[in-house]
């Protein structure tokens, strides 16, 4: 495993290895350590936690197709990916979305986006 990230996020998750699929996916992230509780995600730029929820919160989770999004939150982080076009054809293949609206930010453009359990997101591609 490599050295210990000096940040990153964690997701607590109701189906982490789907979660955990989802990202590896869309992101383009890999497996760094594994146990029955979580699941550690890494790319050169970020690490992601995948915490499997309590049992008592996750039995009161409802996640529906498509997701209800959970877009009430004070944090939404960010990721660069190679191609918008890749990530909302990811993202849609393994249950959740790139939304069409995007925004045009110094060198590159953002899209938000969910995953399969509603979290709310954005991608970022860069632009010449």
């Amino acid at each position: 495993m490599p050295l210990p990230a000096r940040a990153g996020i964690f997701i607590y998750a109701k189906h982490p290895e789907s979660l955990s699929a989802f990202y590896q996916s869309v992101l383009g992230m890999t497996v760094a350590h594994r146990t029955d509780q979580m699941i550690v995600l890494c790319s050169p730029d970020l690490q992601i936690v995948v915490h499997a929820m309590p049992a008592d919160i996750a039995s009161q989770v409802a996640i529906t197709r498509p997701p209800r999004l959970r877009d009430n939150v004070a944090i939404k982080f960010f990721c660069t990916v190679p191609s918008l076009s890749g990530a909302e054809e990811s993202a849609r293949a393994l249950g959740g979305n790139v939304f069409p609206e995007q925004w045009q930010g110094p060198g590159f453009v953002v899209r938000n986006a969910c995953d399969p359990e509603g979290n709310v997101f954005q991608v970022r591609a860069s632009v010449d």
